[in-house]
């Protein structure tokens, strides 16, 4: 058994750099090492983590870890962290990562704070987090009493360290990847979605405004013009499935410099995912519509005459 370590955890690589950071400072507060722990098909350049902030890298790679199986997994973490006195687990709450922290906590027989936005401990070596409730209008402060703490980091809340001269060990760990209860059986790319919409710097997004999905080509037309990614909010993706992916505290939370809401009512969930933009931008036919209580520019009018309009300007702006 080792000594007490923070583990930190996230399939995707920007988001576990993140999360180091944070993991670096609750480390140095329980004197405490920090691993980073990286699964996958095929790992690269695994010293990365060291020279963002981890002491030790912990390695597992194996075909069976090239699709996600929340099940094997679990598994393989489980096993990994075996041999390890764990003090804190930080997970990045990505859909997979939210989803194997649950049941990594349900096998440890204890808790998982989710999507905080803040964690520390305190004298008496308990994590403390804080997060974002009532569709992100309150921050609630929770408090973990048994160990290992376990807590799950949304993206883009802490930033990843600058990376420095620093030695640590790398660790290829030999993990029995049995057979689980679930398996991968057929893997699909999704027909509509933007991956890179949480990174963009202009987003447009449509509600229930809009009355049929070709008419989603006007927000198409005014994205491209503006160099924008295409959002929505959680109707038009959930209920009617014109996109695989929507704006708000249970989908995407979005820091773009230009937010356009276009159709869209403003709920407080909504309202959660794009709490971070710079300026908002809301176009909506109801002058009680709630998006504009969070816009900075509010346009009363109908979305089918407003956005060709706003396109037509904007390209001739351009020329």
């Amino acid at each position: 058994m080792t000594g007490k370590t923070v583990v930190a955890y996230s399939e995707d690589r920007e988001l576990g750099l993140q999360i180091l950071s944070k993991g670096r400072e609750i480390s140095d507060k329980l004197g405490a090492k920090l691993n980073a722990l990286v699964l996958g098909e095929k790992i690269i350049d695994p010293k990365e983590y060291i020279t963002h902030g981890a002491d030790r890298v912990l390695i597992v790679e194996d075909p069976a870890l090239g699709s996600f199986a929340v099940e094997t997994y679990r598994g393989v973490v489980l096993d990994a962290l075996k041999d390890v006195d764990l003090e804190v687990l930080l997970i990045g709450a990505t859909k997979r990562g939210k989803e194997l922290a649950a049941r990594v906590a349900a096998a440890l027989d204890t808790g998982c704070m989710t999507e905080c936005i803040e964690i520390d401990v305190d004298e008496e070596g308990r994590l403390l987090g804080e997060r974002l409730t009532y569709g992100g209008s309150v921050i609630s402060s929770q408090v973990s009493t048994r160990k290992p703490h376990i807590a799950t980091i949304p993206p883009r809340t802490f930033k990843k360290a600058e990376p420095s001269p620093r030695e640590g060990e790398i660790s290829v760990l030999d993990v029995d990847i049995q057979d689980r209860r679930m398996k991968v059986v057929e893997s699909r790319e999704k027909a509509r979605g933007d991956a890179g919409l949480a990174e963009a710097p202009i987003v447009v997004s449509a509600g229930r405004g809009f009355k049929d999905e070709a008419d989603l080509k006007l927000l198409e037309e005014l994205a491209e013009t503006l160099g924008a990614k295409v959002g929505c909010s959680r109707p038009i993706a959930a209920d009617l499935g014109w996109m695989e992916e929507w704006i708000g505290i249970s989908g995407y939370k979005i820091s773009p410099k230009l937010y356009i809401a276009c159709g869209i009512s403003g709920t407080i969930q909504h309202a959660a995912g794009i709490r971070d933009a710079q300026i908002i931008v809301s176009v909506n036919n109801q002058e009680g519509a709630n998006i504009h209580e969070i816009s900075d520019y509010s346009i009363v009018g109908d979305i089918y005459t407003v956005i060709p309009a706003l396109t037509k300007a904007l390209k001739e702006r351009m020329k």
